[in-house]
């Protein structure tokens, strides 16, 4: 994750502070390139409904991986029960968590109910 876009997850993030913030993270070969600010459709603490631009889903028909993004002010960098009921058209896909309190980014899968944790290189964290 390169340092750029781990700054762009945290500005966003506190700039929706008390809600939720989420986008979508646009990844190549594996690197993130760049993050889209999402809209919380919810407008809540506790969740989120992802909006973005109609556009940014024609990216995957030009070889791009895209990863939803969303923030917890308070709670782990980990999915909730809410988190794994609302997985919707996500199950499979890179699904990214920024913890504010604990300033932690991880990457997981949600597949049939379970919860995989992906490998994430996060530069400005050193982890």
């Amino acid at each position: 994750m390169p340092a750029g876009v781990r700054a762009d997850l945290v500005a966003h993030s506190q700039a929706e502070s008390p809600n939720e913030a989420c986008g979508i993270v646009v990844f190549r070969d594996g690197t993130a390139e760049r993050y889209i600010h999402g809209r919380n459709a919810a407008a809540s603490p506790y969740r989120y409904e992802l909006e973005v631009p109609p556009d940014t889903w024609f990216l995957e028909d030009e070889g791009y991986e895209l990863a939803v993004f969303h923030s917890h002010l308070s709670s782990p960098a980990r999915p909730s029960r809410t988190d794994v009921e609302n997985i919707g058209l996500w199950e499979g896909k890179p699904y990214l968590i920024l913890s504010l309190r604990l300033d932690e980014l991880k990457a997981w899968t949600i597949t049939a109910g379970a919860i995989s944790e992906l490998p994430l290189t996060d530069a400005a964290a050193g982890r």
